[in-house]
C-alpha cells in the first residue's frame, strides 16, 4: 500500500463514522483509531478481506449500531464556539514546518490571502516532504501551530476567513 492510499483509507475512515479500524494484507498491518474512540461507541461493519483501498466498503454499506447506555450520567459536552473562520488541517500526522526550507520564506503569514489548491506548509512523514494544499480560499487570521512542531492527524493548522 502507498502512502496516497494511505491518505485515502485515513479519509475514508474519518468520514464512515468508524472509531477503529485494522486491515492486514500479507506483511503489512494498519492500524487506525479516531477520536472518539473508546467514548461508548459501537459500530458494527460486514467482515470484508482487504486487498487495497479500492476494495474498501462505501461509507452506505457501514452500519451504526445503536449507541450502548452510558455507565454513568455523563455531563453534557459544552457546545463548542460557533466560528466564522474555516479550517486548514493536517491531513497527515508529521512535522509541520511554514517554509519549503529554512533560509526561505514562509508559505503563509498571517494576513496573507490563500485560494484553494495553494500550498500552505510542509509536513514531513517518514522522511517524505508532502506539500499541503488549502481546500479553502480567504484569508488567514491565525497559525495555530509553531514551525518544526508535531502535528496530529485533522490538526487546525491555520484559521482563514472566507471574507477576506
Amino acid at each position: 500500500m502507498d502512502f496516497k492510499e494511505i491518505q485515502d483509507l485515513i479519509k475514508l475512515v474519518n468520514k464512515s463514522g468508524l472509531t477503529e479500524f485494522k486491515m492486514k494484507d500479507g506483511d503489512f498491518t494498519i492500524s487506525i483509531r479516531t477520536k472518539t474512540f473508546g467514548e461508548g461507541q459501537i459500530i458494527q461493519t460486514t467482515p470484508t478481506i482487504v486487498t487495497n483501498a479500492q476494495n474498501l466498503p462505501a461509507p452506505a454499506q457501514l452500519q451504526k449500531a445503536p449507541a450502548a447506555a452510558p455507565l454513568a450520567a455523563a455531563a453534557p459536552a459544552p457546545a463548542e464556539p460557533k466560528t466564522e473562520y474555516l479550517e486548514i488541517k493536517s491531513p497527515i500526522v508529521g512535522t509541520f514546518y511554514r517554509s519549503p526550507s529554512p533560509d526561505k520564506d514562509p508559505f503563509l503569514k498571517i494576513g496573507t490571502m490563500v485560494n484553494a489548491g495553494d500550498t500552505v506548509c510542509i509536513v514531513e512523514a517518514m522522511k517524505l516532504f508532502n506539500e499541503i494544499e488549502s481546500e479553502v480560499s480567504g484569508k488567514v487570521v491565525k497559525i495555530m501551530i509553531e514551525d518544526a512542531s508535531p502535528v496530529e492527524y485533522d490538526q487546525v493548522l491555520f484559521l482563514v476567513d472566507p471574507k477576506g
